[in-house]
């Protein structure tokens, strides 16, 4: 019996929380993409087939979920460095299959100690524009995902902590097919980045004569080698040391330094946390607490639905993508307006999932027109804070990892914007995560933003690793996805496709995305026009036709045992076995 599946005053308990850059290509879904994957045993999907692969040889070798997610992450990092690696962060959930324990993983960012609330406040008090804060050194965060990592495989690892990187070394050194998606970043790369300003990251992505790499390029990074093979002696080596010196130097330099120091680096701790957890019909959906904003976002909007009948107004009706709509719209608001980290401010995660609260602002579901305009509700015992406008990056990755033994990863890594800061040190690009805390300090009443920068503090995720278990505790699924704050829109699609509408991981992944963050609702280019035109006519305002870049991977059991597994075609990943 999982340990959280508990009574529901004890759930309320877990409930009380103790503690990504504009695309330059577009990508569409692939409508008839088959279910990649199959199996009564492990299997692994994540965004890069060598990833993939990297991920089931440490299955095959004898290592657990835990070590096979050190080698995806560490290949990753070398073959999507627009997206994830060894100088950003993760958040992951571990599910313990022996002892039916459920662990959270903080390896969020930290600010620096030198920063304030006017992080991001020029010498006039205004606010950087989004692209100056972002190639600013004041973006940088101390990186957690490594020694997120680490902490994880002291608790579960079963190989050796170096053999994480063995696959990600041998790439680096031998070189790697520069793929469509990524040359497409690296050609976008220029008219955005002030690239010339950073030589290593030109020299990286750039040929002598000035043009992009070319896709199929081999692409070698000793450099990445020599800091891969560095972690793999000892994790601190990230924190201190030549490593550490030589982050700070990027981060310090001109222009527009930064304030990260060694000290910075060598203070970071990755934490654990208890999940949020909260039953949706027969059963338990778990994702991260905050400072990550998925797993109370997530819940929130499933809840918002229960009480309507999702099964008999499927994904072919205007009603099931109104109700979805409207749930979306009313948790967003509240996202926005309280969720941030709970070291530092009070976070109503559990008022905001209480039965009495879900019930009330479940109200607003079942009308028959769009509400013209949703705001925050109010949950118990908090006072309305500032209202935050964080803009969200479209970064990160997103994988699961299922293992022999039943351990499940379901992990989503992040340096944030494409390419994080674009500065890169050791071989690998820097995030630029301190970027998702409110640029603005105040509202325009003067009241406080929660998510505001301050020193040692992480900056709200949309980050939405999810698990889920059914009534006797046993896994049924994860999912998750990259993209920004339309990270949960894109996980709670998923969710709704399996869980109600009966779709596979696949079928749900491909469903149209649809993002509805405020009164304009975003709608992926493959929605039918008959349902466009259905919500239009309920008074919705719609951003129609577009693509979106999510990019979400899924595993799920099935009755019999077996697995089956989905990877977004938006992107280049697989769902494999071993």
């Amino acid at each position: 019996m999982i340990r959280f599946l508990l009574s529901a005053s004890a759930l309320a308990s877990i409930l009380t929380v103790t503690a990504c850059g504009q695309p330059s290509v577009v990508e569409t879904p692939v409508a008839d993409t088959p279910d990649q994957s199959q199996t009564r045993q492990a299997m692994v999907a994540a965004a890069n087939p060598l990833a993939v692969e990297a991920g089931l040889a440490a299955l095959r070798a004898g290592g657990d979920a835990v070590d096979a997610a050190i080698a995806v992450q560490s290949v990753l990092g070398l073959v999507e460095p627009q997206s994830s690696g060894l100088g950003g962060g993760a958040f992951m959930l571990y599910f313990d299959a022996q002892t039916g324990s459920l662990t959270a993983y903080d390896g969020r960012e930290t600010a620096p100690a030198s920063a304030s609330p006017d992080l991001f406040l020029d010498e006039n008090g205004q606010a950087l524009s989004f692209y100056d804060a972002v190639f600013s050194g004041h973006s940088v965060g101390a990186p957690g995902a490594v020694a997120m990592l680490a902490l994880a495989h002291g608790d579960h690892g079963e190989l050796d902590w170096a053999d994480g990187f063995d696959a990600a070394i041998e790439l680096a050194e031998d070189g790697f097919a520069v793929s469509p998606r990524l040359q497409g970043f690296i050609a976008g790369m220029a008219p955005r980045s002030p690239i010339d300003e950073w030589p290593a990251s030109r020299a990286y992505f750039y040929l002598e004569d000035g043009s992009p790499l070319p896709v199929g390029y081999q692409l070698r990074n000793p450099a990445y080698a020599m800091s891969a093979r560095a972690i793999a002696a000892d994790w601190h080596n990230l924190y201190s040391g030549p490593l550490a010196e030589a982050i700070v130097e990027a981060v310090q330099a001109e222009p527009r330094p930064g304030g990260l120091t060694t000290s910075d680096l060598a203070g970071y701790q990755a934490l654990r946390r208890e999940a949020i957890c909260r039953p949706y019909r027969q059963w338990t959906v778990c994702g991260m607490p905050p400072p990550a904003s998925g797993g109370v976002t997530v819940n929130e909007i499933l809840g918002l639905i229960e009480p309507w009948d999702m099964a008999a107004t499927g994904p072919q009706t205007v009603e099931g993508w109104r109700r979805f709509i409207e749930a979306s719209r009313l948790a967003y608001a509240d996202r926005d307006a309280y969720i941030a980290d709970p070291d530092f401010v009070t976070v109503p995660a559990a008022g905001l999932l209480a039965d009495d609260y879900i019930t009330a602002r479940s109200a607003l579901v079942g009308g028959n027109l769009a509400t013209p305009h949703v705001t925050a509700g109010t949950p118990a015992d908090i006072a309305a804070p500032g209202l935050d406008a964080t803009p969200d990056s479209p970064g990160t990755s997103h994988f699961v990892i299922v293992d022999n033994d039943g351990d499940v990863v379901s992990m989503t890594t992040t340096v944030e914007s494409v390419f994080g800061s674009h500065r890169m040190a050791g071989g690998f690009f820097l995030n630029n995560q301190l970027t998702d805390f409110s640029r603005i300090p105040l509202d325009a009443e003067g009241a406080a933003i929660p998510n505001a920068p301050e020193a040692g503090k992480r900056p709200r995720s949309s980050m939405s690793p999810t698990i889920v278990f059914d009534a006797e505790g046993n896994f049924v699924l994860a999912t998750g996805s990259p993209g920004g704050s339309s990270i949960i829109a894109y996980t709670a699609k998923t969710l709704v496709g399996m869980l109600d509408w009966g779709l596979t991981p696949q079928q749900a992944i491909n469903l149209p995305n649809v993002v509805a963050n405020g009164d304009v609702v975003r709608v992926e280019d493959g929605m039918d026009p008959a349902i466009l035109a259905g919500l239009q006519g309920l008074g919705f305002t719609l951003d129609a036709n577009r693509g979106e870049i999510s990019g979400i991977h899924i595993v799920r059991r099935l009755e019999d045992g077996s697995l089956i597994g989905g990877a977004d075609p938006r992107r280049e990943g697989v769902a494999l076995q071993p």
